[in-house]
C-alpha cells in the first residue's frame, strides 16, 4: 500500500543540519498534515532509538540518521522518487 502525496507531487525532504556547537541533526520536511507527522516521528524516533522532536511540519532527529530514515519510509510504503536526501 503507497502512501499519497497529494497531486501537487510534495517531495519529502531528508537533509543533515547542524546546529550550535557542531551537534548533527536530520530534517525531514514535506509530510502533508500534522496527524501524519506526529505519527511519522515517533515511529522514527522509536525504530531508530534516537531523540527528536517535531514543530512546524518539520521532524527533527538527533543525528545522523538520513539513510535510516530513507529505508523507514520506503519500508512504510513512500515511494522512493518522491523521497530526495541531501
Amino acid at each position: 500500500m503507497l502512501k499519497r502525496l497529494d497531486e501537487d507531487d510534495v517531495k519529502i525532504t531528508v537533509q543533515l543540519d547542524v546546529i550550535k556547537r557542531g551537534k548533527r541533526v536530520t530534517t525531514i520536511k514535506g509530510f502533508t498534515n500534522e496527524e501524519q507527522i506526529a505519527n511519522t516521528a515517533h515511529e522514527l524516533k522509536k525504530s531508530i532509538g534516537t531523540g527528536g522532536t517535531y514543530k512546524n511540519g518539520v521532524i527533527v532527529l538527533q543525528g545522523d540518521h538520513r539513510s535510516k530514515v530513507t529505508d523507514f519510509l520506503l519500508s512504510k510504503g513512500f515511494d522512493k522518487d518522491a523521497i530526495e536526501v541531501i
